[in-house]
């Protein structure tokens, strides 16, 4: 379990930041041919959160993976902490694992969303207050719980600091660096909470059972660099919507999975990629949720067991009723967590 930050730490951290958003290595604002493209302003259609750039399908010919595959499929997972699309992939994702993450090896990269406000003009969001309002738009769409509220009390001026808080994180542990991920899109997205403040990524720090003193050292040392890596992977491969999923095999064939898109197009291209693969049996009860992950919305819930969101919400509110589970209700849906 991580230590409380010292006395100063906060301002140490703000620095910290600061010097990482000001590092030539990261790119600042979109370049004045791209500044119509807004990254925020999240595509329910396609399931699709694009950062500017040339436009362009994601380049899986340009793909070439550094180390042999250790299972039977390989897939890289663009994202970012604020995506609201992605927090709509979760659902998928979740059973994605649950059937096959025995044989895939699944590897995040962040994706760089929101650089920082300047340059921002033109389109549906050309500031804060435009973000609030598209969430909770984009919420029943995905039928995940996603307010605003943060972009109006207390806006982000980058989704840098969490992604390389991340990066930080899974050189402590890759297991609880997802943990990590999860609880920061929780705050954001759920609680109105800065994830750029070190009190707030602290938290989730220590929710996920890592070292807060050693993440904040990581944090201006060796993460800004994975970060970075992961930006340039992103750019070779042309990837600029989030969540982007490409699935590759042994034999080098690829599969891409654009946006938070329904169930089906990631079991197809499991199969389509490993005919071979047989899906694991999952857990049949909320209970059995549980044990696996310590939080589920309502939508999670349905995918993976199968149900409607309807009785899928029933089903963690006669569970919360009998104190198993705490809640965090807004007005676009709840997330429920094990006591």
């Amino acid at each position: 379990m991580g230590t409380a930050p010292r006395s100063g730490s906060t301002k140490a951290w703000l620095a910290a930041a600061a010097l990482c958003l000001a590092s030539p290595a990261f790119p600042q604002s979109p370049s004045t041919q791209e500044k119509t493209t807004n990254p925020l302003h999240c595509d329910p259609g396609t399931g699709l959160c694009v950062v500017p750039g040339p436009e362009g399908a994601a380049r899986t010919s340009a793909f070439k993976a550094d180390a042999p595959q250790t299972k039977l499929l390989t897939l890289h997972y663009f994202t970012d902490p604020i995506c609201s699309s992605c927090w709509g992939a979760e659902p998928q994702l979740r059973r994605l694992k649950l059937e096959y993450g025995a044989l895939i090896d699944i590897q995040y990269h962040m994706g760089g969303l929101l650089p920082s406000w300047a340059g921002f003009n033109g389109g549906a969001i050309n500031s804060p207050t435009d973000v609030a309002g598209h969430w909770d738009e984009v919420s029943p769409h995905y039928r995940m719980p996603i307010i605003g509220d943060v972009w109006l009390e207390d806006p982000l001026p980058s989704s840098f600091p969490p992604s390389i808080a991340f990066k930080a994180a899974q050189l402590q542990d890759p297991a609880k660096a997802l943990v990590f991920l999860r609880r920061q899109r929780e705050q954001v997205l759920t609680e109105k909470k800065n994830i750029t403040k070190w009190p707030v990524i602290a938290e989730a720090a220590q929710f996920a059972g890592l070292d807060t003193v050693r993440l904040r050292s990581d944090f201006a040392g060796a993460a800004p660099s994975l970060f970075q890596a992961d930006l340039t992977l992103a750019r070779s491969l042309g990837v600029r919507g989030f969540p982007t999923f490409l699935f590759t095999n042994a034999a080098g064939e690829r599969h891409v999975v654009h946006g938070a898109r329904p169930y089906p197009h990631f079991g197809a291209a499991v199969q389509r990629l490993a005919p071979e693969a047989k899906a694991a049996a999952m857990p049949t009860t909320l209970e059995g949720l549980l044990a696996v992950h310590a939080s589920w919305c309502a939508e999670e819930v349905a995918v993976v067991l199968g149900t409607t969101h309807a009785q899928a919400e029933e089903l963690l509110r006669v569970s919360e009723g009998r104190g198993e589970l705490a809640a965090v209700h807004t007005r676009n849906g709840s997330v429920w967590r094990r006591k």
